[in-house]
């Protein structure tokens, strides 16, 4: 199912399963040859989109596009913002025929889940995975973009190995690449947490690595992006207005992110708010 994206270009819709609809924005397709070695040798599992949606379909109709993958085939360098991405995956949910439905999220589309249930009031459930509702890093995150966007304009040259797999990470994404997530922190700039927070009602949940910390040296911004800590931070006050928060101890972003660590903790929540 071809899905018409707002800048024009189409994203493919991969339905799986009978019961309440879950939107889950993961690739359906397993990576194969050397992009598949390189997703181990970095912790993460090639069939990461398939197992998630295997784990979930008998209980749920998932419908799953890979919005990251289309947005790195054809980037959106100026048009990337919040409202579009809320716009593509409602976009999704009507080819879907879902009037209502749920969305799991992980990473940069877990901040995508966030603006989504600020943005409408058709989400059954919302869950976010490796971003914190509350206290997250967005003007940091807005610094790491843009000077990723400055790597993709100006390429490094060659130099010594640090030692820091995200510093020694070899440099491939283009300048449209790049600045389209420049464009999507941009729109983020005066993003309010809480306000936002107090307009989902729908149940919520909340996952993270406790180890979720990466450091970037001056090339990528010089700045920590710390994950867990925020979550650790407001845990109290995220239960209070209604959220289902988990804290991985020991596990980092790409650890905490796989369909073993993921499933027994998504699954649940979404049958306990579902079924």
């Amino acid at each position: 199912m071809l899905v018409r994206l707002h800048d024009g270009t189409t994203v493919d819709a991969e339905v799986r399963g009978t019961g309440p609809t879950l939107l889950l924005p993961v690739d359906p397709t397993p990576v194969e040859g050397p992009r598949a070695d390189e997703l181990r040798q970095w912790g993460n599992d090639p069939a990461l989109g398939r197992n998630l949606i295997d784990g979930l379909a008998g209980a749920f109709r998932v419908v799953a596009f890979d919005y990251e993958g289309r947005v790195l085939a054809e980037p959106k360098p100026d048009t990337l913002t919040a409202d579009a991405v809320t716009a593509d995956i409602l976009a999704v949910a009507d080819a879907a025929g879902a009037e209502r439905f749920a969305f799991y999220g992980y990473s940069w589309t877990a901040v995508s889940g966030l603006q989504l249930a600020a943005r409408t009031d058709r989400l059954t459930a919302l869950a976010m995975g490796g971003w914190p509702p509350l206290g997250a890093p967005y003007a940091g995150m807005l610094r790491v973009t843009t000077a990723t966007h400055e790597l993709a304009r100006h390429p490094p040259a060659p130099r010594e190995p640090t030692g820091n797999a995200w510093a020694d990470a070899e440099f491939t994404l283009s300048e449209p690449q790049t600045r389209q997530f420049v464009t999507l922190y941009l729109s983020l700039r005066d993003f309010d947490e809480r306000a936002a927070l107090t307009t989902v009602t729908c149940p919520r949940l909340c996952l993270v690595g406790g180890a979720d910390t990466i450091t970037y040296d001056e090339r990528w911004g010089d700045v920590t992006i710390d994950l867990a800590e925020p979550v650790r931070a407001h845990r109290a006050e995220l239960a209070t207005l209604g959220w289902e928060v988990h804290v991985l101890e020991g596990l980092d972003h790409m650890a905490a992110m796989q369909a073993e660590r993921v499933l027994p903790i998504l699954r649940p929540f979404l049958e306990a708010a579902l079924l």
